[in-house]
């Protein structure tokens, strides 16, 4: 579903990734793990479209990013970790807005919007502008105009960053929901408990190269995924 082979990404001298190569298959959600600066926004902003890169490929579904940007993001929905939204909109006209970008029909729209709305308990709160919304409504708002148009490729950087247990724990299931109908899941996450029961594989980027990646069981063994974790970024020679 997702294939970056080779990626390369330099700000001046400093190489922020350097040639990283995953491949994320269709069922599976894979976490991205690493410390802060160590490459994991950049490479998710390489492969959501939002930066240029120097070298490498990226493919979604077999289509390469560089070749068709705009058939793989109709594939895709990406939730930043803080989502920048519309705020003189009210939460309702700024679903209709996404809603519009993708040509979704209006009793497919109203469906979705309800249906992911009552998850999320905002029902209540769309007629209202965001300017009004806490970080976690705005949060929730990002996520229900990700899946409004049925993504096969959810790539996210901190999901759960603001989000309240409630809202967490649906998330992770629609997540998994996605994986279960053949879709794909790649995000990125310091929480690395949650990375361990959800995820089916995993990779630790440290200083932008990719360190170690594979199931669960293959990265962190017989110890914890936050056991390994810490001893990987205590070994200077990686």
């Amino acid at each position: 579903m997702l294939k970056i082979k080779h990626l390369t990404k330099k700000y001046g001298d400093k190489v922020a990734v350097d040639d990283l190569s995953l491949e994320i298959a269709h069922g599976e959600v894979y976490g991205f793990i690493g410390h802060n600066g160590a490459g994991k926004t950049t490479t998710i902003k390489c492969c959501v479209g939002l930066l240029d890169f120097d070298n490498g490929e990226i493919y979604i579904d077999g289509i390469s990013i560089r070749d068709d940007l705009m058939a793989c993001k109709k594939k895709i929905a990406y939730i930043p970790d803080n989502p920048v939204l519309f705020e003189y909109l009210s939460g309702i006209d700024y679903l209709n807005f996404v809603a519009d970008v993708y040509h979704i029909d209006k009793e497919t729209r109203q469906q979705k919007i309800k249906q992911y709305a009552e998850i999320f308990e905002l029902t209540a709160d769309l007629a209202q502008p965001v300017s009004a919304y806490s970080h976690g409504m705005k949060q929730k708002l990002a996520i229900i105009a990700a899946l409004i148009h049925d993504p096969e490729l959810i790539i996210l950087d901190e999901p759960f960053v603001g989000l309240d247990p409630i809202a967490a724990f649906k998330f992770k299931e629609l997540m998994r929901e996605v994986c279960d109908k053949g879709g794909a899941v790649f995000f990125s996450t310091h929480v690395l408990d949650v990375a361990e029961k959800l995820c089916d594989k995993i990779a630790i980027i440290k200083n932008g190269k990719l360190i170690r990646t594979g199931t669960m069981e293959e990265v962190k063994g017989d110890a914890s995924l936050e056991e390994t974790f810490l001893e990987l970024e205590k070994d200077a020679n990686v």
